[in-house]
């Protein structure tokens, strides 16, 4: 008998733009729909509004669409993977400190196939798609507020009650308010309420239509003017609660769309760090000589030759086959000193060449290069991000369908009881403007409000209400070295002299003979003599010397500053120093002093890490720079130095961020360079210091704009007061619907005063959110 074999069904993988969620609620119904398909993992970001899904046959793209937007989202195809035998192409990290390029050269083959499809031109269009709503939410909160403005003058100053036409001016008012600048709520309660689900949206239409249909009925019936017995005052009318909840929500919707549009710009940011156009090397057809012609970036192939110039930056990554250098990999790799390159050397696309010219051999381009790597990394994490739970997304699952049934008990308790429909009416109505979530509805706005406001006076800034959640729960911290603990630029740390020569000496002579050269390490040492206020002496016949330093002539000897391997005779009391980078200065073949280059450290550094220490964080330092350096530095502020992680490539940053989740922990990353933007948007929690590339403020939660390390401490501290006063906000406006729907049920509450009440709950919750004004004072 033959044994039959069945192959493994291919597994394939898609990831969908959907448009629609406004809750956690949203995203938990999306991923409950596909995972009810027998074989289908979906896993759905409300943060990034994104879907991974898995899936294989009898499975279609067709019918997953079909699911989403069957469930009332919308729903289309971003980045179609390459389908596998029997597993999943997803890429995950390998081993801490492995290496990952074959990981990354087998990403890079799907999205090769993409560009040649077209759709990976889609998807860079679909980090713009927030866009429009952003705009609209914006022009309608604006708009809202405007209306609403006179709307409150009028039912709130005493002064104002007898203008003419009071009430019908707050219907006038209003009704655009309601209609039409709260249209977003009302239309996603619809669709959630078409699928037998309730979110904060069911409260906020309801309370809002509640109030106004109230009151308009109340105009429109001529009763508005004499219910209370006070003429054309209009104090029983709920115009301004409708308003005023639908503006201060409106705000808030603005305020997130806002920083989630920002962050999904690390994308595009990481892209244009690459050159646009590159000159290569290709023979004249007709003449048959080598010219250099310059041409788009996406023309250029592998095994091509290409020119980089002093300033410019490396097209791609490749060999240097020609010449010598000075690579700036500081963006990309986050080495903090210049990289000296000769024949043989490899770079890396992104980095720029400062000085000499080079002639490179391309090794990878397109989706392969470590550039576009890093950008497939922070898209992986960004997408990989839980999905925001917010509290009252959760509870108002529950209480939207309880305050509905009683209400409709409350109507028919008093219709029987009373025997009158317009009392059992009143009382309804009643119970829903108490269950009206003002309160509720301002108690995360207000909040992130006044925090992102202090945030934004103390330099810092908080990117929406997952960053609060996020801080709470952190218990690690990784600092990156270069420009977050350090300044992130080469400085002048030390001059040693040799027999009589004094320190001062030492540094002008060196200063004259750099004061020639465009190097970083010369412009260390030329402006710690401009700082010291040297009278430096004028040098002549100054001469470069590739990769080993430089040489002129003072006062007719000339002076030689750069490589030990420059001098004949090292005197034994001029070691090089193990912090940075040592060049010495002598003439006749003999040194006489040594000057020690660093990234000095930042002054803030030991006590920002003792700071971080005493929130109960765990610090860690990962760095790209060299392991000596690295611990010198650890040691100066206080990180033992098993927690050390040094000489690490971006694409292990972000392996070892995962490593150490895996391990149970919670991550924040501090960094500040393109290098960190995976590690940034893989941690729980990450952290860019202003003072770096915009890429990594883009892939990261909370950005400190100022330079001082010892704002991350701060930073985390404002998160977690402002979280802090959210959930204080939400306990009292849960607490007081829960208390106050008794009594309006029992018919003690009219909505007169169910609204006075509601008014007063909001301004308890208002004042609590102001107390974050005195943060760090």
């Amino acid at each position: 008998m033959t044994e039959t074999h069945t192959a493994p069904a291919e597994t394939e993988e898609v990831d969908l733009a959907i448009t629609g969620m406004t809750c956690a609620s949203c995203s938990a119904r999306i991923e409950r729909k596909l995972g009810k398909l027998e074989g289908v993992e979906a896993s759905v970001n409300l943060a990034t509004e994104k879907a991974h899904v898995r899936f294989a046959a009898p499975h279609t793209i067709d019918e997953i669409l079909g699911t989403v937007r069957a469930t009332g989202y919308g729903a289309e195809i971003i980045a179609p993977r390459q389908p596998s035998r029997g597993r999943s192409t997803r890429h995950t990290a390998g081993p801490a400190g492995a290496t990952s390029h074959d990981a990354l050269d087998h990403n890079a083959m799907d999205h090769n196939t993409m560009d040649h499809d077209g759709v990976h031109d889609r998807a860079l269009d679909h980090l713009d798609h927030d866009v429009a709503p952003h705009a609209v939410l914006k022009r309608r909160a604006l708009i809202s507020a405007i209306l609403t403005l006179p709307v409150v003058l009028l039912a709130m100053v005493p002064a104002l009650g007898d203008v003419p036409g009071n009430a019908w001016w707050q219907f006038i008012l209003t009704t655009p308010v309601v209609l039409w600048a709260a249209w977003p709520f009302h239309r996603a309660a619809a669709i959630n309420a078409r699928h037998r689900a309730s979110t904060m949206d069911a409260l906020v239409s309801i309370g809002v239509l509640a109030a106004y249909l109230w009151s308009a009925v109340g105009v429109l019936t001529g009763q508005a003017m004499t219910d209370m017995g006070m003429a054309d005052k209009g104090v029983h009318l709920y115009f301004e609660t409708a308003a005023v909840v639908t503006t201060f929500l409106l705000l808030g919707r603005w305020l997130e769309a806002r920083a989630k549009a920002q962050g999904k710009s690390a994308l595009t940011t990481l892209l244009d760090l690459g050159a646009k156009d590159v000159a290569v090397e290709r023979r004249n057809a007709v003449t048959g000589v080598v010219e250099e012609v310059r041409i788009p970036i996406d023309q250029l192939g592998v095994g091509e030759q290409f020119v980089v110039r002093p300033g410019e930056k490396v097209a791609t990554d490749g060999v240097v086959l020609n010449g010598r250098g000075t690579i700036d990999a500081a963006l990309v790799t986050g080495e903090s000193m210049p990289v000296d390159v000769a024949a043989g050397s490899e770079v890396t696309g992104g980095t720029i060449n400062g000085a000499g010219r080079l002639l490179v051999r391309a090794t990878r381009v397109g989706a392969d290069t470590t550039l576009a790597g890093i950008a497939r990394l922070v898209e992986s994490a960004q997408t990989g991000k839980a999905g925001v739970e917010r509290l009252a997304d959760r509870i108002s699952a529950i209480f939207v369908p309880v305050v509905l049934g009683l209400a409709l008990l409350t109507f028919v308790g008093w219709w029987i009881g009373s025997g009158s429909a317009t009392k059992a009416l009143a009382a309804a109505i009643a119970v829903l403007i108490i269950a009206c979530p003002c309160a509720l509805g301002l108690a995360t706005p207000t909040a992130i409000l006044v925090g992102t406001g202090r945030g934004a006076q103390l330099g810092i800034l908080i990117k929406g209400p997952q960053v609060l959640e996020d801080t709470r729960r952190v218990d690690t911290v990784v600092l990156d070295k270069t420009g977050t603990l350090t300044q992130g630029k080469p400085t002048l740390i030390d001059v040693t002299p040799h027999g009589n020569l004094t320190k001062e000496q030492a540094l002008r002579a060196a200063a004259a003979v750099e004061a020639g050269s465009e190097h970083p390490i010369a412009h260390a040492i030329t402006s710690a003599a401009t700082a010291r206020n040297l009278q430096v002496p004028r040098a002549s016949d100054f001469h470069a010397l590739a990769g080993d330093g430089a040489k002129a002539v003072i006062a007719g000897q000339e002076v030689i500053v750069g490589r030990s391997r420059l001098f004949t005779k090292m005197p034994a009391d001029l070691p090089a120093h193990p912090e940075g980078t040592t060049v010495w200065v002598g003439w006749n073949g003999v040194a006489h002093a040594s000057l020690t280059v660093a990234d000095a450290l930042r002054p803030d550094a030991e006590e920002a890490v003792r700071e971080l220490e005493d929130l109960g964080l765990t610090a860690y330092l990962l760095t790209g720079d060299a392991e000596g350096t690295a611990r010198a530095v650890a040691q100066q502020v206080g990180i033992p130095a098993e927690r050390v992680i040094a000489e690490v490539r971006p694409e292990d940053k972000h392996a070892m961020i995962e490593r150490l989740q895996q391990d149970g922990r919670t991550v924040a990353m501090v960094g500040d360079g393109v290098n960190d933007a995976a590690a940034l948007a893989q941690a729980d929690l990450g952290i860019a210091m202003g003072s770096g590339t915009d890429v990594a403020a883009a892939s990261a939660d909370l950005v400190l704009m100022r330079s001082e390390v010892g704002s991350v401490a701060e930073g985390i501290g404002l998160s977690r007061a402002t979280l802090r006063i959210i959930k204080q906000n939400l306990a009292w406006a849960f607490g007081y619907n829960t208390a106050a729907i008794p009594l309006a049920m029992a018919g003690l509450l009219n909505p007169m005063i169910a609204g006075a009440a509601m008014a007063m709950s909001s301004v308890l919750v208002v004042t609590n959110s102001l107390r974050l004004r005195r943060f760090g004072r």
